[in-house]
């Protein structure tokens, strides 16, 4: 283990002996709620805290006896993966009465709780902060009523609150994401995919309805994910005259050959004029006004189970790590705190304010302030409804511009899910700004031999859900043919490339490690050297480690990894998952792993082995991958939009560009998405082994340590100290990891 550095903390100077923590999640369940309740239990373990489970909900807090239990590292094993809640959420009424709270602070004290982790929407957390500020009252009040003893009220002084919002509708100002949103975007677009199949088949139209009664989030994200025709969510109902328009646009992509039509409608849309708009309304309508076959299918419930996504997993737990943070930093004038995500970071907001907030959307939209209520949400749904409207509503040919630039778009490296996403916005984008596409096959090899050809806007219809690169990809470099591609690029007249790929990419990562006894599985991932997937798929599984090159090991600490491991066995731990990255060691293989956990796991466990290979390559994109493809494309173009145009010369009539930033990769970087010159990547790039030489996701890897029951040390100096909210601060930036 590395040993700390000045910016790192020993998690023994932040200690929370003598302290009681208990967890509870609220309101509507969300999958990742059980990976929050995982590493807040864990967590406070490894600083010396008790930890303590309340079950229902505050339902449990009122009531009591069983519904609170003290949890141990083992109550909360091969819970990561589980959809809902298993510690229960239920509606409580009766905390919202005095004599609710009162009895709820009673069995709190009783336990010596006094640090309360509460999971859940914008009303549990504001049920929870009026609990704290009523706190020293209500053991006033039980110590009169001889229920506690006098000096409970000196031992007990305050109640520290922090919150971690579990929502499916990412519905909360303050964070990029909810807990919950991502798996819900997965069910969901599991459902489309599986719809259009059979709306392409019998040349049909779908109506479908997903939740979101007061936040269109879900709905206009699934809608840029899957392409659809229209969206109707509640912060930005459609003009008066709304019918023709949708009836006009279904009528003109069936002209044009398209054999399916998907609209989608939240829950809670409405009109200009507050009139709710049904999907059972707008079936009748596209029956009535164009007399398709229409169908409906609403989603309900659907959308809140299952296995939570891997992005949930893996912002619970650092959520439930930054809230146990949050509790051993906390003073009785703290205000209570809500763990937030602002770009890649875990930040802690005054839970009231955001609260606020929240609210103030509602407000917005009630006052048919519609511009007001999308702004309020932030400027990354802001974006993603630009997008949205630019890529689904095209103009008819007379009035878009004219630009007379060429711009070809192709696809290098390794296929990746999101490709096509991209190279669709690409196309649809360069054609709203008047260019002419072109299609360029096969990478830059296909690029050599001329496989070029114009691509118009019909003919990337669908392409959002297809997994790999239907333009064809090869990994050569364009040193090889680089004059052929210039004599291209002269015939064609191409101004300017659009290229997506990379070094190496890779979309998913599968594992499939639970329900056994006693097993240790090893794993090994893609990534070339790069330890991304090794690392993050092992912080969303659970794993016990994870080799990677970017962290050098040795046999000593391959030994001390099988001794751990043989230690948790002994207990009441069932399963141990080992990932390794594909280059992470030339001595140390895969076999050489698996062959050293068998030997020395013998009687104890027993291990199996499992390249995953380019499995991680294949299958439909996530809704993560098609959303930020399509906006990362449409941002690309833009800005080849602005450079044409900036270094066309008029009177030679070609455009000269020869300066740095005429060729920029373009990429994410903490909250925003940068234009960074090729040329100045040079010197933050290894070459040799393909990767960058800092990695930000390294910070993470001690969380899966601490969590697999490690001694490590954690570098708190990007923990998330106590901001105020601004206006749309939180969501401001659209690059985030938040779609």
């Amino acid at each position: 283990m590395a040993q700390p550095d000045s910016k790192k903390i020993f998690f023994e100077n932040l200690s929370g002996a003598g302290k009681a923590i208990a967890v509870l999640t609220s309101g509507g369940d969300a999958q990742g709620m059980n990976a929050a309740v995982r590493a807040v239990v864990r967590m406070g373990l490894y600083v010396g805290a008790k930890v303590y489970f309340i079950h229902e909900g505050y339902q449990g807090m009122v009531d009591g006896g069983d519904n609170i239990q003290e949890a141990s590292w083992e109550s909360v094993s091969s819970m990561l993966q589980v959809g809902g809640t298993v510690i229960g959420s239920a509606r409580c009424k009766e905390f919202r009465s005095h004599e609710g709270r009162l009895k709820a602070a009673h069995n709190l004290v009783q336990h010596g709780i006094t640090n309360l982790c509460v999971i859940g929407g914008d009303g549990s957390l504001t049920g929870a902060n009026l609990f704290r500020e009523e706190w020293s009252g209500l053991l006033s009040e039980l110590v009169e009523q001889g229920s506690i003893e006098a000096d409970a009220i000196q031992k007990y002084s305050a109640l520290h609150i922090v919150g971690m919002v579990g929502s499916i509708d990412n519905d909360f100002c303050g964070t990029d994401m909810t807990i919950g949103t991502d798996s819900a975007l997965h069910r969901i677009i599991e459902v489309v995919d599986a719809i259009m199949t059979t709306a392409q088949s019998h040349q049909r139209t779908f109506v479908l309805e997903v939740m979101g009664r007061h936040c269109g989030y879900l709905a206009l994200v699934s809608a840029l994910a899957c392409g659809a025709d229209w969206v109707l969510i509640p912060e930005m109902p459609p003009e008066d005259g709304w019918e023709d328009k949708m009836c006009q646009k279904l009528s003109a992509t069936r002209s044009r050959g398209t054999r399916l039509n998907i609209i989608i409608v939240a829950e809670g849309a409405i009109d200009r004029h507050g009139k709710p708009i049904t999907s059972s309304f707008v079936k009748d309508l596209v029956v009535k006004c164009l007399g398709f076959d229409t169908r409906v299918t609403i989603l309900g419930h659907v959308q809140r189970g299952g296995t939570p996504s891997a992005f949930d997993r893996i912002l619970a737990s650092r959520m439930g790590v930054e809230a146990v943070l949050a509790l051993l930093e906390t003073t009785a004038n703290t205000p209570a705190c809500v763990v937030s995500l602002c770009g890649n970071q875990s930040v802690r907001l005054p839970l009231m304010e955001c609260v606020q907030m929240t609210q103030e959307v509602q407000k917005a939209m009630d006052g048919k302030r519609f511009e007001e209520a999308v702004k309020l949400r932030g400027r990354s749904f802001e974006n993603n409804l630009k997008t949205y409207k630019l890529l689904a509503h095209r103009k008819p040919e007379t009035e878009l511009p004219t630009s007379n630039f060429n711009v070809a778009v192709l696809n290098v490296g390794a296929p990746a899910a999101g490709m096509n996403a991209a190279v669709r916005s690409a196309v649809r984008v360069g054609i709203s700004e008047g260019h002419k596409m072109f299609a360029v096959s096969d990478g830059f090899e296909g690029f050599s031999k001329g496989q070029i050809k114009e691509i118009k806007w019909a003919d990337v219809g669908g392409w959002t859900g297809q997994g790999g690169s239907l333009l064809g990809t090869k990994r050569t470099l364009p040193a090889k043919h680089v004059e052929k591609i210039a004599e291209q690029m002269r015939k064609n007249n191409i101004n300017a490339l659009l290229i997506v790929g990379g070094f190496e990419t890779c979309d998913r990562i599968k594992q499939s490690a639970s329900g056994t006894k006693r097993r240790v599985f090893i794993i090994e991932t893609m990534g070339g050297y790069c330890g991304y997937l090794a690392s993050v798929g092992g912080l969303a599984a659970g794993a016990d480690a994870a080799y990677i090159y970017e962290e050098p090991f040795d046999i000593r600490d391959l030994q001390a990894n099988v001794e751990h491991l043989t230690e948790k066995m002994k207990g009441s731990i069932q399963r141990g998952l080992v990932l390794r990255n594909e280059n992470c060691n030339e001595n140390y293989t895969t076999d050489f792993i698996y062959q050293l956990y068998s030997e020395e796991g013998k009687g104890v466990f027993d291990s199996r082995k499992n390249v995953l290979g380019h499995m991680q390559q294949g299958g439909a994109p996530s809704p993560f991958d098609r959303n930020f493809g399509t906006k990362i494309s449409a941002k690309a173009m833009q800005w080849v939009t602005k450079k044409l145009l900036e270094t066309f010369r008029q009177d030679e009539g070609r455009v000269f560009a020869n300066s740095e930033d005429s060729c920029c990769l373009l990429g994410m970087r903490r909250r925003a998405l940068v234009f960074q010159p090729v040329v100045q990547l040079k010197d933050d790039t290894d070459f040799v082994h393909r990767i960058p030489k800092e990695q930000w996701w390294l910070k993470l890897r001690p969380l899966m340590k601490i969590l697999a029951k490690y001694k490590t040390s954690y570098d708190v100096s990007d923990s998330g100290q106590l901001e105020h909210v601004v206006r749309n601060r939180p969501k401001e930036s659209d690059a985030s990891v938040a779609m």
